[in-house]
């Protein structure tokens, strides 16, 4: 069956809550000629992020290179190869660059996108479609804050905050996988899950603010590394963290962002700011300070692939939703009590 020239998708047209910004067009074009290493996909699910309502709420027009397809996060099958590694047919994850969703105005949420094959890996059969659709960029970013960003060995141990996100669960699992003691913080309605997950100790953050809990229970030996995967405002988790973190280790965070537009959430991204800019000889914070920036690297992407065939790594799903319900997935990840993947099905006869 030849390829269709137009296509559904959601169409990010103006800056505000997704409400507004969406709409789903169903004459929106497919692309005809692909480059060099490039590969069109035929995407069965997406996996809805928080950085894509975010840059809906934020970014200007002429910023976000509107109008654009949205989201990130895809599992499909390979439409076009185009003499890549790929060919059609294939089953595979994967993910859209945001500066590739920019430059394109390709996105995930949409029956077809076209994608650098260097972001594509191939999908094992120990996995389906819609928990396969949430990984590559979460899994990416936990994989890279770890290895890259942390410079984490096997045998250390591990902070992490935000356990139950999409990037915490999956930060859990391949610290785990790589022989880490890790210790995860979550509200006390997912401890099951951060556990099943594979964390060895667990902090209810609701009970009293973290940095006090650590303080008062100091780690022995110290953590190697923090990863906030929530992407704290507060900067108490890093100004105090000499207490509990390595002399050598990295606090390394998805944030600062703030998770909504009160004063005082504005207030704490700028103490944040000040608390890392600050030179240690001026009273900062004498431990090492990094933003978690996912890249695309085709090697770390088939190491994400290879422990899912090894079972040592699975997706997880909070909740799925049929293509023309987007935005009611976007409601679910809005509340921040998504545990896992808000997925949203693009082909509705894959189960």
């Amino acid at each position: 069956m030849p390829t269709p020239k137009t296509q559904r998708a959601w169409v990010s047209l103006q800056r505000g809550h997704p409400s507004r910004s969406l709409s789903l067009k169903s004459d929106w074009p497919v692309a005809g000629e692909l480059k060099k290493d490039d590969v069109l996909v035929r995407i069965q699910a997406a996996a809805l992020n928080p950085v894509g309502y975010k840059m809906m709420r934020l970014l200007p027009n002429f910023m976000a290179g509107r109008p654009l397809v949205v989201e990130h996060d895809f599992a499909g099958v390979v439409e076009d190869g185009n003499d890549t590694e790929f060919k059609a047919g294939d089953p595979v994850f994967g993910f859209i660059h945001v500066f590739d969703n920019q430059k394109s105005r390709q996105g995930s949420l949409s029956e077809y996108a076209v994608v650098p094959a260097a972001a594509v890996a191939l999908r094992p059969p120990t996995i389906d479609v819609a928990n396969a659709a949430g990984i590559a960029l979460a899994g990416l970013t936990a994989y890279q804050a770890l290895f890259k960003d942390a410079g984490l060995e096997p045998g250390q141990k591990v902070f992490i905050n935000g356990g139950s996100t999409a990037v915490g669960l999956f930060a859990i699992q391949i610290a785990k996988a790589h022989g880490m003691t890790v210790v995860a913080s979550a509200s006390s309605r997912n401890e099951g899950l951060v556990k099943e997950m594979g964390a060895d100790e667990f902090i209810d953050y609701t009970k009293e603010p973290l940095h006090q809990y650590l303080a008062s229970h100091p780690p022995e030996p110290k953590f190697h590394a923090i990863i906030d995967a929530f992407g704290l405002s507060d900067p108490s988790l890093y100004t105090h963290s000499p207490q509990y973190l390595a002399p050598q280790g990295v606090f390394v965070t998805t944030g600062p962002f703030p998770h909504s537009t009160t004063i005082s959430e504005f207030f704490n991204a700028f103490l944040t700011i000040v608390a890392t800019a600050r030179p240690v000889w001026l009273g900062g914070v004498n431990r090492k300070y990094k933003l978690a920036a996912v890249m695309v690297d085709k090697a770390d992407l088939n190491a994400l692939s290879q422990l899912i065939a090894e079972g040592k790594l699975k997706g997880v799903v909070d909740s799925i939703y049929p293509i023309e319900d987007a935005l009611k997935g976007y409601e679910r990840l809005m509340t921040s009590r998504a545990a896992g993947k808000v997925v949203i099905k693009i082909d509705p006869s894959v189960q």
